[in-house]
């Protein structure tokens, strides 16, 4: 059965059918051939116990949060104000890539909204100032899977759901280990333009009175920040009502600085319905394929046969993480959380780790993915607001930044501290 899946399930996604038909089809498929139980007489059922959770509502309000922030333009003035800042060290305008990634991550929760802004901000500037396009693309790609991690985190929403885990946990979990891998990137990249000055361009000189102006440009996003993540950590607010809040708080703030018109609330509800949609629609499809897969009992199967090889938890847990490093490859993020998490999240968690460090062990493999070819969304994101280049150049940038994503694995494996340390202040 798991052969006949992968199968099915790489010949659809090779012929570029539609992530949420792929995955309903597949169940429909796979629930002909070798469940017991009639797909078709649960339809109802696993729609409706899919679809009616009341956190699913915080999806679209941080997709909607971040769209506000994007089409206003807030995002350029954090650019600027970071790029002041940070432009002195040995690779110059990357480490504002990274910088501004990080903060727009605090309040997107989107890893391709968050490459996409950062990208239409500043490739122009890196173009003109003559920067090597390989390195310049991959900081920008890999910034942007921060994202997923520094909480706001759709996708620690959507593993939460999927595993019922507690999101103001994740949220807090992610915190240290997100802030710990933009740290890591600034430092890699560091090292790689100091080892190579050339991939680093030309250095730029601010005046302290230059940054001190600039940082009137970071209280948008950090008091956003504030109010999302803060009324979650306070418990004022559960993950959906922070969501709310946000988006007013976007709101206030974009009328506050006049860039709030008509058509910026029209394009930002659109693309918050677009994305939604996607979401929605693969969480359910994925919803019908894990309730084949249960009713077929391959999760039990499953656990039996790594019962049987005598392997140990650890053992376990190092071939969980290959077999994301593998799949990322090919499946797309999202699609690979709701295709795995129900099967590998219960069988690691059943070994005694924790769900909430295991949920950033696997963002973690996620970011990875994103940049990691043929699939990575981000490297196609990013080569997209560029408009021009060959796409291997921003693959080529990437690849540093997928090693220091593996560093950062082992280190959160060796510490899982890292990730468990806020949690625990919560209880």
């Amino acid at each position: 059965m798991i052969i006949t899946a992968l199968l099915i399930l790489m010949a659809l996604l090779l012929l570029s059918v539609p992530v949420a038909a792929t995955l309903m089809a597949l169940a429909l498929l796979l629930a002909a051939l070798f469940s017991p139980f009639p797909l078709i007489n649960a339809l109802g059922d696993v729609l409706w116990s899919a679809s009616d959770k009341y956190l699913l509502i915080a999806i679209p309000l941080f997709i909607l949060l971040g769209e506000i922030l994007v089409r206003t333009g807030i995002a350029r003035g954090t650019y600027r104000a970071l790029e002041s800042w940070l432009s002195w060290l040995p690779g110059g305008l990357l480490h504002a890539n990274v910088g501004t990634a990080t903060l727009f991550s605090a309040t997107s929760g989107s890893s391709v909204a968050t490459a996409a802004t950062i990208g239409t901000v500043a490739l122009p500037q890196g173009r003109d100032m003559g920067y090597d396009p390989k390195l310049f693309t991959g900081s920008i790609a890999a910034g942007g899977t921060l994202g997923i991690m520094i909480p706001p985190s759709i996708n620690l929403i959507v593993y939460g759901f999927l595993t019922e885990t507690s999101i103001p946990q994740l949220f807090a979990a992610g915190l240290i280990p997100g802030l710990l891998l933009a740290l890591m990137f600034i430092v890699g990249t560091a090292l790689i333009c100091i080892w190579k000055p050339s991939l680093g361009g030309p250095s730029v000189s601010h005046s302290w009175g230059e940054r001190i102006s600039g940082l009137r440009h970071l209280v948008p996003v950090l008091a956003l920040f504030g109010i999302v993540v803060g009324s979650i950590y306070t418990g004022l607010a559960t993950p959906t009502e922070a969501a709310s809040l946000g988006v007013l708080g976007a709101i206030a703030i974009a009328a506050f600085m006049r860039k709030l018109s008509v058509s910026v609330i029209v394009e930002a509800l659109d693309g918050t319905m677009k994305t939604t949609g996607m979401i929605i629609l693969i969480i359910i499809a994925s919803y019908f394929l894990n309730f084949v897969l249960a009713s077929a009992g391959i999760t039990r199967e499953l656990t039996s046969f790594l019962e049987g090889a005598g392997m140990g938890p650890y053992s376990t847990l190092m071939l969980a993480i290959l077999l994301y490093i593998i799949l990322g490859f090919f499946i797309e993020t999202l699609s690979l959380m709701v295709i795995t998490i129900p099967i590998v999240a219960p069988i690691i968690i059943g070994m005694g780790f924790d769900p909430v460090w295991l949920g950033i062990l696997i963002i973690l493999l996620i970011e990875m993915a994103l940049i990691t070819p043929p699939v990575g969304l981000n490297l196609y994101v990013v080569q997209g607001v560029r408009e021009g280049g060959p796409f291997s150049d921003v693959m080529k940038g990437a690849m540093p930044y997928v090693g220091i994503m593996f560093l950062m694995a082992i280190v959160l494996v060796l510490f899982p501290e890292l990730a468990t340390f806020l949690p625990e202040l919560m209880n």
